[in-house]
C-alpha cells in the first residue's frame, strides 16, 4: 500500500470513511514526514501537535459512532500562515507579526472545518506574501524538496514544499501575482488560482484588494477540485465574493477532452521560455490533444497594459495595506520588499484609478478576441529552468539578481489583474531535476473546465504523483 503520507487527499478521506485508516494515523504520518524532511526544506514555522491530535481523535470517534461525515472529513492540513484562526499563530511570514495570535477564524478554514478537516501547523512564506522564490528574511528561506539549493517559487513556499514532501495533503495558499501557481510548479504539484471574487478572503492577510485570491495547492486537480468545492462560494462577511452558485467539480472529470480548444500563445508566454521548458509544456499539450483537444495558435491581446496597469494596482495597494508599518517599523522589512512598497506610496492617484478603471474593458476586450476563439489557454507557469535561491537573492546578489527574481512571475502576473482562473499542473523536470508546471487559464468561473482538463492529463502521466527523491529511497520515474 502507498505509504500514508503519499496518498492523495480524495484517497485519504475514502479511507477514513471506509474505517480502514484513522485520521490519527494520518496526522502521525504527516508529522514524521515533516519532522524528516523539514530540516531540509524548512516548510514549518508552527506546529500544534496536541490541538491536531484532539482533533484527529475526535474525527476517529464520529467514524466508529456512525455519524455523517463531511467531504474532507479526518484529513490533517497544514495552511500558509496567513490564515487567520482563533488562538493560533499567523505570523504572515514576518516579524512584525510573529507574536500575532487573531481572535477570529477565516472563512475558508471554517467550511473546511464543516466538512472535517483540521489544521495543524502552519506553513513558511514569503514576508507578507511579497516575492515569487521563497526567500523569507525571519524565518529563513525556504528550499526546494526535489532540489534544496533552488527555489521553491512563492509566495506560498512552504504549502507547496510541504505538499511535494507528504507533509500535509493539501494547503490553501494565496494569489496575488503567481503565488499558488509558482509554487505549484516548483516542486511538482497542482495549484489553481480561482476567477476573482471565486472563494472569501474574510480572515486572510491582504496584499492588494484587487489582485488576491484564495484557493489550494494539492497533489492532483480531482484534490483541488474538492477543496475548491468545499471554500468557494458568497460569504456575508466579505461583500465582494461572487454569488455564482459553486459546481460539482468532481463530478465533470470524466477524462474527455473532445471540442476543447487550447490556445497556444504565439507572441508571448511560451514562444520565450527556456528550452527544456518549452518542450515538456509542449509534450503536455500532445497528450491533452490525444484525449481529444484541438490545439489553436493565437496571439495574446493586451499584454504590456496589462503588464503596466497591473503593476500600478498592486503596488499601490499594498502600500496602502502597509503605510503605517512602513513609517513605524521599517527596519522590520526585507529589503526587497521596501523597494517594492516605497514606490507604491509615490505613484499618483489618478494613475491608480485609471488603471483600475481600465480592467474592465481591458477584460471584456481580451475575452472577446480570445474566448471567442479558444476555451482555455496554455502556457508554461515558470518559463525558465529553475533558477537557485542564490541566483534571486535581490538583498544580497549581484546587481543584475534582480532580472532572475522577476522573471520567475512573468507568465503569471496577468492573469490576476485580469481575474481569470488559472491552474498549475507539473508537466515534467528540468535538467537539474526540478519540476516544470503547465499553467492553464480559463475565461471566468470556468474552474470545472481547468480541472476537467488537468485531470484528463493526469490521467494519462503521473508526473503529479512522483515524489522527490527527499522523501523516497528510490524515486519512480515519471512518464508521458
Amino acid at each position: 500500500m502507498t505509504a500514508l503520507a503519499d496518498l492523495s487527499l480524495v484517497e485519504a478521506a475514502a479511507h477514513v470513511a471506509k474505517g480502514d485508516v484513522t485520521s490519527a494515523a494520518l496526522l502521525e504520518a504527516c508529522l514524521a514526514r515533516l519532522d524528516a524532511v523539514n530540516p531540509t526544506i524548512n516548510a514549518v514555522i508552527w506546529m500544534d501537535r496536541d490541538r491536531a491530535r484532539a482533533a484527529a481523535a475526535a474525527a476517529d470517534a464520529a467514524v466508529k459512532a456512525g455519524a455523517k461525515l463531511g467531504r474532507l472529513h479526518g484529513i490533517p492540513l497544514a495552511h500558509k500562515d496567513m490564515y487567520y484562526q482563533a488562538g493560533l499563530p499567523a505570523t504572515c511570514g514576518s516579524a512584525i507579526r510573529r507574536d500575532f495570535a487573531p481572535d477570529i477564524t477565516c472563512t475558508v478554514v471554517e467550511r473546511m472545518a464543516a466538512e472535517g478537516a483540521y489544521t495543524f501547523a502552519g506553513l513558511n512564506m514569503a514576508e507578507f506574501a511579497q516575492n515569487p522564490t521563497g526567500h523569507n528574511r525571519a524565518f529563513g528561506d525556504c528550499h526546494n524538496p526535489w532540489n534544496p539549493p533552488y527555489i521553491t517559487g512563492g509566495s506560498s513556499s512552504g504549502s507547496g514544499a510541504a505538499v511535494a514532501s507528504g507533509g500535509t495533503f493539501a494547503s490553501l495558499g494565496s494569489d496575488t501575482g503567481g503565488s499558488i501557481r509558482l509554487p505549484a510548479s516548483a516542486c511538482g504539484v497542482t495549484g489553481i488560482k480561482p476567477t476573482q471574487t471565486r472563494v472569501s478572503r474574510y480572515g486572510v492577510m491582504p496584499l492588494s484588494f484587487s489582485h488576491d485570491n484564495v484557493g489550494p495547492l494539492a497533489r492532483s486537480a480531482r484534490d483541488c477540485a474538492r477543496i475548491l468545492a468545499v471554500i468557494a462560494g458568497h460569504d456575508e462577511r466579505d461583500a465582494t465574493s461572487a454569488r455564482n452558485p459553486v459546481p460539482d467539480y468532481e463530478a465533470a472529470l470524466d477524462g474527455d477532452l473532445r471540442g476543447l480548444r487550447i490556445g497556444v500563445p504565439t507572441n508571448a508566454l511560451l514562444p520565450n521560455a527556456d528550452a527544456p521548458v518549452r518542450h515538456a509544456v509542449e509534450a503536455a499539450l500532445r497528450v491533452l490533444e490525444a484525449r481529444g483537444a484541438t490545439l489553436v495558435p493565437i496571439a495574446l491581446p493586451y499584454m504590456a497594459e496589462v503588464a503596466a496597469y497591473g503593476g500600478i494596482v498592486s503596488r499601490v495597494e499594498g502600500g496602502a495595506i502597509h503605510a503605517k508599518w512602513m513609517r513605524e517599523r521599517p527596519q522590520d522589512y526585507a529589503q526587497h520588499l521596501s523597494g517594492r512598497i516605497y514606490p507604491g506610496l509615490a505613484i499618483p492617484g489618478t494613475y491608480y484609478v485609471e488603471s483600475l478603471s481600465r480592467r474592465g474593458p481591458i477584460l471584456a476586450a481580451f475575452a472577446a478576441e480570445v474566448f471567442c476563439a479558444v476555451d482555455l489557454i496554455a502556457t508554461p507557469t515558470i518559463p525558465t529552468c529553475l533558477p537557485t535561491l542564490a541566483e534571486t537573492d535581490i538583498d544580497n546578489g549581484p546587481a543584475g539578481t534582480e532580472q532572475r527574481f522577476l522573471a520567475v512571475s512573468i507568465n503569471t502576473r496577468p492573469f490576476n489583474y485580469l481575474g481569470l482562473p488559472a491552474i498549475s499542473a507539473p508537466c515534467g523536470f528540468d535538467p537539474q531535476g526540478c519540476p516544470i508546471g503547465l499553467q492553464l487559464v480559463g475565461r471566468p468561473f470556468a474552474e470545472g473546465r481547468l480541472f476537467q482538463a488537468v485531470d484528463a492529463y493526469q490521467r494519462d502521466t503521473n508526473f503529479h504523483s512522483v515524489r522527490p527523491p527527499l522523501t523516497l529511497e528510490t524515486s519512480p520515474m515519471a512518464t508521458a
